[in-house]
């Protein structure tokens, strides 16, 4: 049985990174132009970037038609003495998202390399006492999110932490209670860090229960494997590009997904930090046009 994707689309897709940067979209136009280019469905995106009073932002969203998917937040869960910390940061973010109506929160590690700058700011891997500890954190964090919030945690591997590799997310998943975590799959990130999205469904299908689609530049990400370059520079090189120009392709992919046979959000993830602020609406347009005519998207 095949089950289509929902597709929606993120303030990643519009060059923003951060909750307040003046090099970024500000988020009246961003929610304006997700309208105008025929999406309704969004994710929160940085804590802070859209307005966090819930009433205000429901107000916003239904003046567009736009419904929220997820909310995403970055946790630091590996290191000593991060719980409070940690969890300041994301019951707001799933108190926010949970007001939306939404029931995932998209939950991603922190960086071991500065996004920005490139500077190293910890060891790139962690230590075998480190991985089952980290292990029991995010198992405690997605039960209380679930009791507290009636959230489901959807992890996101991602280029310069240290689930990156696709032996790395491997071993997060196996580490993982299956009955608590589950998978937010980017295929653009599994792809820069030299991973097999299509190998990964197969194997670990019952694990994801969210994906971002994105494509990466086989030959900015050459170069940026050559000289060492940090996430934030690739970026700016362009190493996440439009589909179809990269890889992995999407049409096998969103076949694969479609084959897990449940209601999955498929949100459209192109990092472009920072960029021209009339470049992404035509590239959002292109992409939806494009991944629709590729496989079971709604």
């Amino acid at each position: 049985m095949s089950t289509p994707a929902y597709l929606g689309t993120a303030p990643d897709s519009w060059g923003v990174w951060y909750a307040d940067d003046p090099a970024q979209t500000p988020w009246q136009r961003f929610l304006d132009e997700v309208q105008a280019s025929g999406y309704t469905r969004i994710e929160l995106g940085p804590y802070g970037y859209l307005p966090t009073d819930p009433a205000r932002l429901k107000d916003e969203l239904d003046a567009r038609g736009l419904t929220m998917t997820a909310g995403t937040i970055f946790e630091h869960l590996h290191r000593p003495d991060s719980w409070d910390s940690t969890w300041k940061d994301v019951s707001a973010a799933a108190t926010l998202t949970a007001a939306m109506g939404a029931r995932h929160l998209v939950v991603i590690p922190d960086f071991w390399r500065d996004p920005a700058t490139g500077e190293v700011l910890e060891d790139s891997a962690l230590s075998a006492e480190q991985w089952p500890a980290y292990a029991r954190q995010m198992n405690e964090l997605a039960r209380r999110i679930r009791e507290e919030f009636g959230l489901q945690i959807q992890f996101h591997p991602h280029a310069d932490t240290h689930v990156d590799t696709h032996e790395n997310v491997e071993r997060f998943l196996h580490e993982t209670d299956p009955d608590l975590v589950t998978l937010c799959l980017d295929t653009g990130h599994l792809s820069y860090c030299g991973g097999d999205n299509l190998k990964l469904i197969a194997d670990y299908g019952p694990r994801i229960g969210y994906a971002h689609l994105k494509q990466v530049d086989p030959a900015v990400l050459a170069r940026v494997e050559a000289e060492g370059m940090g996430f934030g520079e690739a970026v700016k090189l362009g190493v996440m590009c439009e589909p179809p120009q990269g890889v992995p392709e999407m049409p096998p992919i969103l076949d694969a997904l479609a084959g897990l046979d449940i209601e999955l959000f498929a949100i459209v993830e192109q990092d472009m930090y920072p960029c021209d602020p009339d470049q992404p609406m035509p590239i959002a347009e292109r992409t939806r046009a494009y991944l629709q005519g590729c496989g079971p998207l709604r």
